[in-house]
């Protein structure tokens, strides 16, 4: 690689090299491993002007992404450790304490970062990607009887079954529902009478974009519907854990808010750390959850800057950092991000930002996803574990907003019901409009694999129940009440934290406001089922 090739690297990085580095990486042949090299530098060291002087002054992080991404041997990252004076098998040992703690935390999804600039065929391989996944799993659906592609269908009437994406949506003069799907082959319409009142008020549930399956009589001018199939997430069973350990779900803290209820929290962390009598469940909490929106974030509405007590980002999550570091390190902290968190809007998100979150990187029990996320969770030689679906919730104001029931039932107050729908499409937000995304092939959104539990965040609200034995937790908020909710309708919930025995299913629906230290028990047969709402009861 010569020093040409090493400035256009740069140039995509938006990185200066001084003349001493440009002449060490000058002899170096895997270009996609320096690439990472510099880009974790950067990150890290917060600077876009790398010097050799620089580098120096911060060897425990050279060392540790050195060991991190060059194997070893190899030659160039024994060249890195010889201009530094390292060792190059000297780096990435986890401290005695963290060898010594079994962190049955692992995680399976979670994306990191893609440089690459969407495209309008991007988008077009997004829906196909989608289609296909989706198509896979409806296919298995037994009701789906004489199933067809669109473009094999003939002109004579008769019974068969397709699987479409819905593209658009209408309302006769006689009150039918007519819709527009298509598949990899052709478009057609499907109708929906209105004389069938059960048919059609599953009919109105559904939202554009979303890929389900429909059952019927018809040709290729039209099918008229006796069925609709989604393609919903369904475990056979509730699983438990054969050791007795205890998850808690929280989000929503908004660390720098001047409504950042740090009294109650660090009433929290006392209880986690045991220090409360009578609490001796504690010192069996191994897990927390904390499900986006880690801090407040700067210039995240209109006008935010009076309602911070913190204006830097870095020094919010400096801040809340330090709190966290108070929590026992034997507990293993799992934080995915939200739309306050000071990375992009656009889903999938990457992990929280090193440059500003960098406190959190060096926090020993804490790991950092994306969002959404799946991490397993207390898996040993005889348990497979619990798989557990993250993902902050920013566009579920908009099926509260446009689904029938959900509008009815007054959703973005019982985000567990926005939830149900969610897990019964089988995607996290089908409807192109509903949030910002990046079209990736494979659309992260879809939800393949059916979750032990899917844990969500965004509406400050408190939900706990189940739909097809998976179970749902929506979080509180440790955020007092502020005008920019009251504009939106929401009525949050504050220092409310679901703890899960995983032995026993046991649920407890601990209260941390102040004034008020009762805990609620919840035996597994005894959260609210499907249809029910969940956490409503004031603790």
């Amino acid at each position: 690689m010569n020093q040409e090739e090493i400035q256009r690297i740069c140039i995509e990085k938006d990185i200066l090299l001084d003349a001493a580095l440009l002449n060490l990486f000058s002899s170096f042949q895997n270009v996609s491993l320096l690439e990472s090299f510099l880009e974790k530098l950067k990150i890290s060291l917060g600077k876009k002007f790398i010097t050799l002087s620089l580098m120096k002054k911060n060897l425990d992080k050279v060392n540790k992404f050195t060991q991190e991404i060059f194997p070893e041997e190899d030659p160039e990252r024994e060249k890195i450790c010889s201009e530094f004076d390292l060792k190059s098998n000297s780096i990435a040992k986890p401290s005695p304490q963290k060898e010594s703690i079994q962190r049955k935390v692992r995680v399976l999804y979670s994306f990191y970062k893609s440089d690459k600039k969407p495209e309008i065929k991007d988008f077009v391989n997004y829906f196909r990607g989608r289609y296909e996944l989706l198509k896979n799993i409806l296919e298995t659906n037994s009701e789906l009887e004489n199933l067809v592609s669109i473009n094999k269908i003939s002109g004579e009437k008769q019974k068969f079954s397709v699987i479409g994406i819905v593209s658009n949506k209408q309302v006769t003069k006689n009150k039918n529902l007519i819709f527009e799907i298509e598949d990899l082959t052709g478009k057609m319409k499907i109708l929906i009478s209105a004389s069938k009142e059960d048919l059609l008020k599953e009919a109105e549930e559904i939202t554009l974009d979303s890929v389900l399956g429909f059952q019927g009589t018809g040709s290729k001018e039209m099918l008229f519907v006796n069925k609709i199939i989604f393609p919903e997430a369904v475990l056979p069973e509730r699983k438990k854990s054969d050791v007795e350990e205890y998850a808690l779900f929280t989000g929503d803290l908004h660390y720098g808010s001047k409504k950042f209820l740090e009294k109650d929290f660090l009433k929290f962390i006392d209880y986690i750390n045991g220090k409360v009598e009578g609490t001796p469940e504690a010192k069996k909490i191994k897990y927390l959850f904390i499900v986006g929106d880690l801090v407040t974030g700067v210039g995240n509405y209109p006008n935010q800057e009076p309602d911070l007590k913190v204006v830097d980002l870095e020094a919010q999550f400096q801040g809340v950092a330090n709190l966290l570091s108070t929590i026992r390190k034997d507990i293993t902290i799992i934080i995915s991000p939200g739309n306050h968190d000071g990375v992009r809007i656009a889903e999938p998100q990457p992990p929280l930002d090193e440059r500003y979150a960098w406190p959190l990187y060096e926090m020993e029990n804490v790991i950092l996803t994306g969002n959404p996320a799946i991490v397993s969770l207390g898996k040993s030689e005889s348990f497979d574990g619990f798989n557990v679906l993250l993902y902050h919730g920013f566009p579920f104001p908009f099926y509260a907003n446009v689904i029938p029931s959900l509008i009815a039932e007054k959703a973005m107050n019982q985000p567990e019901k926005i939830m149900k729908y969610l897990l019964k499409n089988r995607h996290l937000s089908p409807t192109h409009s509903s949030g910002q995304y990046i079209p990736l092939e494979n659309d992260p959104l879809v939800i393949r694999e059916a979750p032990d539990m899917f844990l969500s965040g965004h509406t400050h609200k408190s939900g706990v129940t189940y739909f097809n034995n998976i179970l749902i937790v929506s979080s509180s908020s440790w955020e007092g009440f502020t005008p920019y909710q009251e504009k939106f309708g929401n009525t949050p919930d504050h220092c409310k934290v679901p703890m899960m025995n995983l032995k026993t299913r046991q649920i407890k629906i601990l209260d941390f406001e102040t004034g008020e230290d009762e805990v609620r028990l919840y035996h597994d047969e005894e959260v609210p089922k499907e249809g029910n709402e969940a956490g409503k009861t004031k603790i």
